[in-house]
């Protein structure tokens, strides 16, 4: 056995030790707002309560719904920190409170939410992992919209470009994900009476994203998404025996096609379960005093956008695109390359180069896949 592979075990074990003692986290996901997910918390917070189970309520938001202000009563709460913003009092999740008080349990809802500024954390995720890095269990939810590989998807689903994201890792880390599923007819019933939003913001709502066609649409996405968590977590208790996969995201300084590489090739990686790259090549013209700040902002931004989503950034610096996937395609022992759709002109350049033959040379003798994503 090569030093590699026991550093591996090594690893593989400490991470055992470590999940061991890190709390369970079980997340409800919706198609959108108003199917039930903070009412299904409540009401397996009430049967973990009845249970013996120490359950506090961290976060809840009821968006005024009755019913499930009803079911707050009679559950242990954690008063939120109030704090001044922009000359607002505002009321936020209680982090350290979570960690003083030490439950066995808590619910925290609106996964994706934005911390006011000043918080310990950025986002409302990075509070849940705090949570369960001290071995207390968390109950939450997301919609689906929030989840930061589907964002284009949901984007050309609902015209809305949705700010509030979580990184797909944080579903990875769910040791349950359960989808709360309507029918887009009862959805738009349960909106008709007033049971998602005031009366005020109805018809709106029915204008714009609560309409079937977009409702069904996103129900895939949801029905998808779990299923693949299911799949993940089948493949991950019950090896199969099989190569791993390892995904290499390759991109330039065109951040628009490099966003669509990034997050298509985070799903496929999510989908098999496995470890994937990223690929930015830097060419002699694309050194940093030859392309303009715009471009280099992006380019910070799609790096970050990688990490966030479970990548390892890779940055090299060659004449010569195709040697350079090439090399970091053997260092790594990747088993398929993700490309964008290139300009017509890049096409043209790339295959007048024999190295860009030898590469498909090699992936073909090698059995590794290119995937072209549009």
């Amino acid at each position: 056995m090569t030093m590699p592979d026991k550093d591996e075990n090594v690893e593989h074990f400490l991470d055992l030790i470590r999940r061991s003692r890190r709390g369970k986290f079980k997340i409800y996901i919706g198609m959108s707002a108003g199917v039930g997910k903070t009412f299904r918390m409540l009401q397996e917070a009430h049967t973990l309560l009845r249970n013996g189970i120490d359950v506090q309520i961290g976060y809840i938001e009821t968006h005024g719904r009755n019913e499930t202000q009803v079911l707050i009563e009679g559950l242990p709460v954690i008063p939120r920190r109030k704090l001044f913003y922009k000359g607002k009092e505002l009321d936020e999740f209680d982090l350290q409170a979570v960690l003083n008080l030490h439950p066995e349990l808590v619910i925290v809802d609106e996964l994706a939410h934005s911390n006011i500024e000043g918080s310990k954390n950025e986002k409302r995720w990075q509070d849940v992992m705090d949570i369960l890095d001290a071995g207390i269990n968390v109950i939450s939810a997301v919609n689906i919209q929030h989840i930061e590989s589907l964002n284009e998807e949901v984007k050309s689903i609902t015209s809305v470009s949705v700010a509030e994201r979580i990184p797909d890792s944080v579903l990875r880390e769910a040791d349950e994900v359960v989808n709360i599923d309507l029918t887009a007819d009862e959805l738009i019933t349960r909106l008709k009476e007033g049971r998602i939003y005031t009366k005020d913001k109805i018809e709106i709502a029915m204008k714009n994203f609560f309409q079937s066609e977009k409702i069904l649409q996103l129900r895939e996405l949801a029905l998808k998404e779990v299923a693949s968590q299911v799949e993940r977590k089948i493949e991950s208790e019950i090896p199969r025996g099989l190569k791993a996969e390892r995904l290499m995201a390759c991109i330039s300084s065109n951040h628009e096609i490099a966003k669509k590489v990034i997050r298509k090739t985070a799903r496929l990686a999510s989908y098999y379960n496995s470890r994937w790259y990223l690929l930015y090549v830097q060419t002699p013209k694309e050194q940093g005093d030859k392309i303009g700040l715009a471009a280099q902002r992006h380019l910070i931004n799609n790096f970050k956008l990688a990490t966030e989503l479970g990548a390892e950034v890779i940055k090299i610096k060659s004449p010569n695109i195709a040697k350079g996937i090439f090399e970091a395609t053997e260092e790594r022992a990747i088993s398929t390359i993700c490309i964008g759709k290139p300009h017509l002109n890049l096409i043209n350049i790339i295959l007048k180069t024999a190295v860009f033959n030898q590469l498909l040379n090699k992936l073909a003798a090698s059995e590794i896949d290119i995937v072209i994503l549009s």
